[in-house]
């Protein structure tokens, strides 16, 4: 039976992507300074999804084919496919929500459960009953009604990340930098016209498209990250404060910490023992914080969050929050010294040209606090210098 299917727009197409995500891979454009974890599943997904665009033409290739070789090539390659598109929801999803949120719930990890083995199921059952697809005896591919399934997976897989960046962005505009619609986009389109029009291969380099599109935000992000901490640098604080410059009053929270007794362990412990309370601290903070503000690693062992809507009740449970988690850090490290920071936190009415007193306000509430924590622990004259 002679197939319609161009095959020359097909390996065109699928490997164009081949070659995108390969220079991505062996350019190492999927690592993320101080995020092993994302880093490690943004491999994965481009990994698989260079794979997927490397097999695709192939099976098309083998579309009605005679020959058991051929009609292998076709069942077990259309059933990759299938899987890949398994990884590549579930993975995006989870993806999307940790980057966003910094963990995942357990309702997430139960509805991708659920997805993974209900998919899975369909596959091993269409192994010996045609639910998902079917290779007749021309082989032929022909999708069956389990492929309905799929579709409806992926798009509320795709859908619940953007509910998720949805709230996200309404909370706070933080994830400004990792612009969720402009990679769901591609990947939509693609499977929209792969599922109406058979025979049209965009759907593998439509992912590859959103890969791109997805590391391009990230590194770009990465240019406000601190890199020993993973939380926001200066630069992006300023361009918070520039945001509010001359704009109508918006209320905030703020909150100023700073480590006490940093110096000590640097001197006692070594810098390298410095920089590992540093990143402890700064684990902390977006444990508590996660998506409702942004954690700003101001200069050394400060660091400023900024909490968008923020009432003087909402921020107060912030600072108990920090000063609770830090106790349990404690309690649970291994660490020869005790993590302890000041806090300063205030409510403002932001906005106009007055974006840097709120900077003032708070640095002066966290050094009160901090001579509180010293007159506690007999010390005496603290000042900048030596905190």
């Amino acid at each position: 039976m002679e197939s319609t299917i161009n095959m020359t727009a097909v390996f065109v197409a699928d490997y164009i992507g081949v070659l995108f995500l390969s220079i991505v891979l062996l350019t190492k454009g999927w690592n993320l300074p101080t995020r092993r974890k994302e880093s490690i599943i943004l491999c994965v997904l481009i990994s698989a999804t260079l794979f997927d665009c490397a097999i695709d033409p192939f099976v098309f290739l083998v579309d009605g084919k005679p020959g058991m070789f051929n009609r292998m090539v076709g069942l077990l390659g259309n059933s990759a496919l299938y899987i890949y598109n398994l990884i590549v929801g579930t993975g995006m999803l989870a993806l999307i929500v940790m980057h966003i949120n910094k963990s995942i719930s357990r309702f997430q990890y139960v509805v991708v459960w659920i997805i993974t083995i209900m998919e899975s199921v369909l596959l091993l059952i269409n192994f010996f009953y045609p639910i998902v697809f079917s290779i007749d005896e021309n082989n032929v591919y022909k999708r069956g009604p389990g492929y309905a399934v799929y579709i409806i997976a992926a798009f509320y897989l795709l859908g619940y990340a953007l509910f998720v960046y949805g709230i996200a962005k309404f909370r706070d505009d933080s994830v400004r930098y990792f612009p969720v619609w402009e990679f769901v986009i591609p990947i939509s389109l693609g499977v929209t016209i792969q599922t109406a029009f058979y025979g049209l291969s965009v759907q593998p380099v439509s992912f590859a498209v959103a890969f791109c599109v997805l590391l391009i935000s990230l590194q770009n992000e990465c240019i406000f990250i601190d890199k020993l901490t993973g939380v926001y640098n200066r630069y992006e604080l300023e361009k918070i404060l520039r945001q509010y410059s001359g704009r109508r009053i918006k209320r905030i929270g703020a909150i100023m910490i700073d480590m006490n007794d940093f110096k000590s362990i640097n001197d006692n412990y070594s810098h390298e023992e410095g920089d590992n309370a540093l990143v402890a601290v700064a684990n902390i903070l977006t444990e508590v914080i996660q998506n409702k503000g942004t954690i700003i690693r101001y200069a050394g062992d400060e660091f400023v969050v900024i909490i968008s809507k923020a009432g003087e009740e909402s921020l107060k449970n912030c600072c108990e929050g920090i000063c609770r988690k830090m106790e349990e850090y404690n309690a649970t490290s291994d660490k020869p010294y005790k993590l302890s920071a000041a806090l300063g936190s205030d409510v403002f009415e932001l906005g106009g040209e007055k974006g840097t007193d709120f900077l003032t306000r708070i640095d002066r509430l966290m050094y009160e606090n901090k001579r509180e924590y010293y007159t506690m622990h007999d010390r005496r004259n603290i000042s900048r210098g030596n905190t």
